[in-house]
């Protein structure tokens, strides 16, 4: 099958999952000063002006530069200006090439052969060729490269096949549609095979890709520099400046404190800050020093999950209690001031599949929450705690520190709701996600959301684990879900691929897996001499365009 042919079947399926909302094209220019669904800043390429440097403020700190170890959203802010990928995918969703120049795919759909670029070279000055694919993709799949988001994102890759220096052949264990976007995503970016080695498991504070910047240090909790890349001269179709930047570098400033981290753009210390809070919104925007840019993300929206491991969670009637005592709308409305959309499923809307009929489909009802506990057995005490069998009805709902996007303070009024059906709330604030969540399984609620480009991220965190695999945040393994979830791989089909997800949406909501609760909107506040700044299909910064006013 020749790429034209494939690409026009893989084109009918991402048709429907507009990435960008309210976007059905190209990037489009905000004005000045105005929220911008399609997120690009004034300036155009003509006008550009050499030289310069921003500061961009940065809510969290990334947990790693190593884009295969990476599991955080902040980081790819960072290392996407770092790290190249084979294809990029453009916000019509269709498939061009980048740092792969073509591809074929086979007949059955379990290999692609890709030709590369052959004018490539990393930081280093090392050749990027097959080799250096093959060890990317390879080292992913790798148990001791411990990879996090990058080993969901290139399943189902088993192996790949050197045909040349500039020719490779990936296979597949099983046809899947995902997965030509999926190599779009800078968490699959090719890494320096020389350096990688070099580093081992510092690699991550020691990045080399072939990105437009070069990285220069990491100071912990404090700043990530990059430097422009002299040599480069092969940008994606994504941005209108394919050659070298025309900044000379940026300084990513870490600053999670809200009020600080805006402040710092109000004051002009920062050229840009991420993630504004809703309070700040509207001040941004009647800046006149000041510009507002904001994107929807695609992929799972913020989501609280049930941990089905343990009891009563593993018992649909006490899920549906809380699901039913919660009100989300109430939650979004008071922290995100409107601007927030209140997410219903699984999916953020923008995805391809995506279940519009859920809009609205469980409302609050205190009653029902009352009497789902009461047939479970559950009966109020003095204290107007609910008690069984001489315990408490007590959920555990664990969240990160910092504050970010005010996700401590949704779990303080859901204890404050689920007390009015006799559940205690017990709260923990900790540092360490990774150890009380994923090594502990310590939780019986707990929030998580992730970017992606299609409703193939849903296995990660729904399908029951392979034998030896880390456990699923909701602890849910059910075949019933697993065969839908497998069809939504490897169904070419648009329509029917459409009707299998939306099953899987309505399994996940009627079953009450999870709580969605918000869509997260990327919104930026920037120096109204910033121009230039796009954001890619799934939302992330890209700055190969930026330039800086000088006057």
């Amino acid at each position: 099958m020749t790429r034209s042919k494939w690409m026009a079947s893989i084109a009918l399926v991402f048709a429907v999952s507009t990435l960008l909302a309210a976007c059905g094209g190209a990037p489009q220019q905000a004005g000045a000063g105005s929220a911008s669904q399609t997120g690009t800043t004034t300036g155009a390429s003509s006008q550009a002006e050499q030289g310069g440097e921003i500061t961009y403020a940065l809510a969290t700190s990334p947990d790693s530069l190593d884009p295969h170890r990476s599991g955080l959203a902040v980081a790819v802010r960072a290392f996407r200006t770092i790290y190249d990928s084979l294809v990029v995918q453009l916000p019509d969703n269709t498939i061009k090439p980048w740092l792969a120049t073509d591809w074929t795919v086979s007949p059955d759909g379990k290999s692609y052969t890709f030709k590369l670029r052959k004018d490539v070279k990393f930081h280093d000055g090392t050749p990027f060729n097959a080799e250096a694919v093959k060890y990317s993709f390879d080292r992913i799949i790798d148990p001791a490269t411990k990879a996090a988001n990058a080993t969901a994102l290139l399943r189902p890759y088993k192996s790949s096949e050197i045909i040349d220096d500039y020719t490779i052949k990936l296979n597949l264990e099983t046809p899947s549609v995902a997965f030509l976007g999926n190599l779009s995503q800078a968490m699959l970016g090719i890494v320096s095979p020389t350096a990688a080695k070099q580093y081992g498991d510092q690699f991550g504070k020691n990045p080399v890709g072939t990105g437009p910047f070069k990285f220069v240090k990491w100071v912990d909790n404090s700043e990530i520099r990059v430097e422009r890349n002299p040599d480069y001269s092969w940008g994606p179709e994504l941005v209108v400046n394919k050659g070298q930047s025309y900044l000379d570098a940026i300084t990513f400033k870490i600053i999670p404190e809200e009020a600080t981290r805006i402040g710092s753009v109000q004051s002009g210390q920062v050229t840009a800050a991420e993630t504004v809070p809703p309070q700040n919104v509207v001040s941004i925007k009647s800046d006149a020093k000041l510009q507002l840019l904001q994107v929807n993300t695609g992929g799972l929206p913020y989501t609280l999950f049930f941990n089905q491991g343990r009891a009563p969670w593993n018992d649909v009637k006490a899920r549906q209690a809380v699901q039913y005592a919660v009100d989300i709308d109430s939650i979004v409305k008071t922290l995100y001031l409107g601007t927030y959309q209140r997410a219903w499923s699984p999916l953020a809307p923008n995805m391809f599949g995506y279940d519009a009929s859920l809009e609205g489909s469980i409302k609050p009802d205190l009653d029902k929450a009352n009497r789902l506990l009461d047939e479970l057995g559950w009966v109020k005490g003095a204290d107007g705690i609910r008690e069984k069998d001489g315990k408490k009805l007590t959920l555990h709902y664990v969240d990160g520190s910092p504050n970010r996007e005010k996700r401590n303070d949704i779990a303080a009024i859901i204890q404050q709701q689920l007390k009015k059906a006799g559940i205690a709330v017990e709260i923990e604030i900790t540092k360490d996600v990774q150890t009380v969540v994923y090594t502990n399984r310590a939780y019986d609620l707990y929030g998580n959301s992730q970017v992606n480009s299609d409703p193939a991220a849903l296995n990660s965190f729904y399908h029951t684990p392979a034998p030896g695999a880390r456990q699923t945040l909701s602890n849910l393994s059910d075949p019933e879900l697993d065969q839908l979830l497998e069809q939504g791989v490897v169904e070419a089909d648009p329509a029917k691929r459409k009707e299998i997800y939306k099953k899987v949406q309505r399994y996940i909501i009627d079953n009450a897996v999870i709580l969605p609760v918000y869509i997260f909107p990327y919104t930026v506040g920037a120096a109204k001499s910033l121009n230039g700044l796009k954001f890619d299909a799934l939302g992330y910064p890209l700055f190969n365009d930026v330039w800086v006013s000088k006057k």
